[in-house]
């Protein structure tokens, strides 16, 4: 095949024009697809971090009939010896009236054990003002969310008024405030599980618990395992199935489009290696007449193809993620920011086996459609062709 491979190359050569133009399409299509591989993997990630990161990935509910856990302690220990849980919470939570000075305002109102409720939602994270940990360690206080202390003209050290039908009212300190860029900054509030438990006038029980696994993948049969116990329980993808439509409607069309860009610039090689073949009639019938088989003939356009597209991967694969690196430096205004869910720049994720796959997939289905233009080539009757040039 040397021969072969020399004849490909000093035809790619030879017009510098037509390889600068399949080159240039294929690594235009390719610079597209890699840019967009790169954002399209950064979001999914961040919707991810910013959701299934921050909920629980099963949740346990009282019994058919009961509104509370009672035994919750020894459900606990249970749930915790089940293969890839990482955190067990467990959570009193219920609806409750906020007010300070003259603004009021409703929220709900989720008393935790602080340091096991970290492990499922890692919401000290999101704390900009005071500390989470500090439920632990003082009586009657509350972390709220940025937006309910905005709305609530409160700062951090005032006290609220908590309130509810069939509740005991409190007066609370404000130990903390999250911010998350999301609804919960104004529908979110966290107190002490014991707080709870005697705001809502409740002995020692919860009526809930959260999980945490160490792959969130295995949610509904970790949930189906619990559900043996008798309690109910369910995992994430059924909570939030919106988080998966999403997703898998965003990596359908994605593909869609990718796909017909990298068809259109492969395309666009079948198109230049066709005007080679025409251009170079008088030199296939050369070869023929030399003694070139029909194969040979096939595979210098096939190769041309395939160098063709191989160029044109490298080259779009490598400003592809330039451009990618670079537009990852940019930083959303704080203004916009929460807008897009607390984004504060452009998500972007390079994988180096994505890239490796891109390129493979471009120059195989370079070499693909090189087979028709390669065939061509092959059946010009040598004396017609010498007789052309």
């Amino acid at each position: 095949m040397h021969y072969e491979l020399f004849i490909a190359l000093r035809q790619i050569r030879a017009r510098k024009f037509q390889t600068f133009l399949s080159v240039g399409a294929i690594a235009l299509a390719v610079m597209v697809l890699t840019f967009s591989q790169a954002l399209m993997v950064g979001f999914t990630g961040e919707l991810y971090n910013t959701t299934v990161n921050k909920l629980p990935h099963v949740s346990v509910s009282p019994q058919e009939g009961e509104d509370y856990i009672y035994l919750y302690r020894t459900l606990m220990e249970r749930i915790g010896s089940i293969e890839g849980v990482t955190a067990v919470s467990p959570f009193l939570t219920g609806q409750a009236s906020f007010r300070f000075k003259d603004n009021s305002l409703n929220s709900e109102l989720k008393g935790v054990v602080p340091l096991k409720e970290n492990e499922i939602s890692s919401i000290e994270e999101d704390i900009i003002e005071g500390s989470f940990r500090e439920l632990d360690f003082s009586r009657n206080t509350v972390v709220i969310g940025s937006r309910l202390a905005d709305k609530l003209e409160a700062n951090l050290g005032d006290f609220i008024d908590v309130s509810f039908p069939n509740a005991n009212p409190l007066s609370l300190r404000i130990v903390g405030i999250f911010h998350t860029g999301s609804p919960l900054d104004e529908s979110m509030t966290y107190t002490s599980l014991d707080t709870a438990q005697r705001f809502y006038d409740v002995p020692d029980v919860v009526n809930g618990i959260s999980i945490r696994l160490s792959d969130f993948n295995v949610d509904r049969e970790v949930a189906a395992e619990i559900e043996e116990t008798g309690y109910r329980a369910r995992g994430w993808t059924e909570t939030n199935p919106a988080i998966l439509r999403t997703i898998a409607v965003e990596t359908t069309s994605n593909n869609v489009i990718y796909g017909l860009i990298i068809v259109i610039a492969s395309f666009g090689v079948v198109s230049t290696l066709n005007l080679s073949i025409i251009s170079a009639a008088g030199q296939i019938g050369t070869l023929r007449a030399m003694g070139a088989s029909v194969s040979s003939i096939q595979r210098v356009f096939i190769l041309q193809s395939g160098i063709l597209g191989l160029l044109g991967a490298l080259a779009g694969t490598f400003a592809g993620v330039l451009i990618a690196l670079a537009i990852g430096q940019y930083e959303i205004p704080a203004a916009q920011s929460d807008l897009y869910g607390g984004i504060t720049s452009i998500p972007i994720v390079v994988h180096a086996q994505g890239i490796v796959f891109i390129i493979v997939a471009v120059f195989l289905l370079n070499l693909i459609t090189g087979v028709y233009p390669a065939r061509q080539a092959a059946k010009l009757d040598p004396a017609k062709a010498i007789s052309s040039k």
